[in-house]
Parts: C-alpha cells; structure tokens; sequence
C-alpha cells in the first residue's frame, strides 16, 4: 500500500478546535495517520499564537494525541505547550498550525489589532523558520453567526485574509473558508462546529495536507 504520507512525523497544534476528542483532535489526526504520518497533536482551549511561545496558563483545558492512541484531555486551568520544545522533542518532518479564532476579537472588537496579530505570527514562526521546517497554517472555519461566540463571516473573512499573507513565509495557508458555504456546517455555539462537521473540515484538511506533502523530499 502506497500512502502519502508515509515517513513523515507531523507536529500539530491549536486552539479549542484541536482540544477534544470529537473535534479535529479526532477527525484531522486520524486522517493523517490513515495516511502513514506519525502524528503528535496538541491543543489548548482559548490559545493564540504569543501562548505557544510564553507558556501561559489558560483556564478552558487542553487535549494531546500521539500516533494511534487515545486523546488525552485535560480540562480546567493548564498551561500551553512550548512550539520550540515539542519542535525538540519530536524532530518533525512538517509542521501543522491550526489558530486564528482567538485573534479575532468577535463581538469585542471594532476592528482587527492587525499589528498584534503580526507580531504574534511572526513570534511564534521564529522556530520554524530557524529549522528551515515545512510549514502549513490552517485559517479558521465559516461557523456561525451568532451564539455566545458572537462569530461574524465579515470578521472571519477579513481575519482569514490577512492570516493567508502573514503566515507565509514559511507556511503554507489553508483557506478552510473554501471548503464549505458561510454556514453550511452546523455549529455547537456559533465558533466550535458538531462532530460531523469536524469530519468534514478534517478530512479536507488532510486533503491539502497531502498534496502539500507530495512536493516535500522524502526522507
């Protein structure tokens, strides 16, 4: 059997999406394992990108997966992984970046903190860019509007866009707004979609993970 992404070690981390076991700590890791990746997942409920770089303590909890075993969530008060240390610890062939959400302000701000978001990108890119790694970033989904995450598609459009120009270089963006209609994929609160939809948005994920991969060199 021939799969794409056999060899590879593929690092992922995230926010709330990546953070429990029916979301896309389930669907997306799964897929790529399916694919012959050896995947290690990390997300942490509420975390932007300066959070993966200070180590802060966020109070919504956070969930990890490794290879084909189980998620292992952790609710509550917890502390954000280090980019740079699990880049050390697992040595990956590809990096996964799947954050944008909490950078959006929905419902709270007037307008984007652009220069906030830039410097958090480029901060946390700084050991990507220092191993010459692989890189993909994965833009946040339509949801709804509405709900407690008070959610917009202007504003989730208008983030997209400007993640799609400041991630790369070194990554390459994954625009999850072409996957799907402005809200087509139902919602739990207008931000975090069902467990269907999280199979949908990561198994096309994983689509663009693999013809991304196809271009790299094989180890």
């Amino acid at each position: 059997m021939n799969l794409a992404l056999a060899g590879l070690i593929v690092l992922i981390i995230g926010d709330s999406h990546l953070a429990a076991k029916d979301f896309l700590l389930g669907s997306l890791h799964t897929a790529l394992e399916a694919q012959g990746a050896n995947v290690e997942s990390y997300g942490v409920c509420g975390s932007a990108p300066h959070d993966w770089v200070a180590q802060t303590t966020l109070g919504c909890g956070r969930g990890e997966r490794h290879g084909m075993g189980p998620a292992e969530i952790e609710p509550g008060k917890v502390r954000t992984w280090s980019l740079d240390a699990l880049i050390r610890r697992h040595h990956p062939n590809l990096v996964i970046i799947e954050l944008g959400d909490n950078m959006a302000g929905y419902g709270v701000l007037p307008d984007l903190l652009r220069d906030w978001i830039a410097q958090q990108v480029n901060e946390l890119l700084l050991p990507v860019e220092a191993d010459h790694l692989p890189c993909l970033w994965v833009g946040p989904a339509w949801g709804s509007e509405g709900g407690p995450s008070k959610k917009t598609y202007a504003r989730v459009k208008e983030l997209s866009e400007d993640l799609a120009t400041l991630v790369s270089p070194p990554c390459h963006y994954i625009n999850s707004l072409t996957f799907s209609q402005p809200g087509q994929w139902p919602t739990l609160d207008g931000e975090h979609l069902t467990p269907d939809s999280y199979q949908i948005w990561g198994n096309d994920i994983a689509g663009e993970v693999v013809k991304y991969a196809a271009r790299l060199p094989r180890h």
